[in-house]
């Protein structure tokens, strides 16, 4: 695997970031979600980032030797449910096609999680779609746990 640097996201960056988030399409949702409603989402919170960014947010690129962008992060802060405490989580982790399986994601996890520690937060967050086990054996294999199963019921009329 070819080493891979980190960095903050510029305006340059806009173009990598809203390709590359198309790809999240491909990697399974459930059949009551089109790919083109998953991808809106996405591209509505980035397009939110790049023209009024969150002060808690950041948007981290991995880069090759190179300089080529590979993948990037989006990372926000949120409130536990729960307990009410605010942690890390990561909102969006898409790599682009060239890059895949380099250890571009690996990278940023742990870009991700520095930033997490440096908030103090103890804990960071992510979701992703249950077809998407290439993405669940990464953050199984990064010691991410299952916390929580959501059900939809499609309800008609």
């Amino acid at each position: 695997m070819r080493p891979f640097t980190i960095r903050d996201a510029t305006p340059a960056d806009r173009s990598f970031v809203m390709d590359t988030v198309r790809r999240l399409a491909a990697f399974g949702p459930p059949p009551w979600r089109t790919a083109e409603e998953v991808v809106a989402g996405e591209v509505r919170s980035l397009e939110r980032f790049f023209a009024t960014p969150d002060p808690g947010a950041r948007l981290l690129i991995a880069q090759d030797a190179s300089h080529v962008a590979a993948a990037f992060v989006y990372l926000e802060v949120l409130r536990d449910y729960f307990s009410g405490e605010t942690h890390g989580h990561i909102g969006i982790l898409a790599v682009a096609a060239a890059a895949e399986g380099r250890g571009a994601a690996a990278a940023l996890l742990r870009a991700a999680e520095d930033w997490a520690r440096a908030q103090r937060f103890r804990k960071l967050t992510l979701n992703t779609f249950e077809g998407n086990l290439r993405a669940r054996r990464l953050y199984e294999h990064v010691d991410y746990r299952l916390e929580i199963l959501r059900y939809v019921k499609l309800l008609e009329g």
